[in-house]
């Protein structure tokens, strides 16, 4: 990976694929983490204020259209999960499914905070982006 200036904003690629490794999405260098899911307040290298991305409810909608789509659809296509006990296909498909989505929303998350960062979207922006009608 070529080395940027210090005021050389990553891509949008470039980003995404910071924050899906758990790196802050300015620097790289740093933690976007502290705890499983808990976003570092600031980037313990750069000093970036990684807090002010608004990642909300988005990367757990991204995570489950992606284990649906990947993992759950395909396992419907076996005729072994229909015709197997029920006892023993719920938990052999959920404990699976489960572990796989919590291992995926880090990641997930980690990329849309990336995306957050790379178009510029702060918390302090929500107002843009609600309409509040009056009659």
């Amino acid at each position: 990976m070529a080395v940027m200036s210090r005021h050389e904003r990553p891509t949008l690629v470039q980003a995404m694929i910071r924050g899906l490794r758990g790196r802050c999405p300015h620097c790289e260098r740093g933690r976007l983490y502290w705890k499983y899911l808990k976003v570092e307040p600031r980037c313990q290298v750069c000093g970036h204020d990684i807090a002010q991305y608004p990642a909300d409810d988005g990367p757990a909608y991204f995570t489950i259209l992606i284990v649906g789509h990947l993992l759950v659809a395909p396992l419907l296509l076996f005729p072994i999960i229909w015709q197997a006990p029920a006892a023993v296909m719920l938990p052999a498909t959920l404990i699976p499914l489960a572990a796989a989505t919590l291992a995926l929303l880090p990641r997930v998350k980690g990329a849309f905070i990336g995306l957050l960062y790379a178009l510029k979207v702060k918390e302090q922006d929500a107002h843009l982006h609600t309409a509040d009608f009056v009659d």
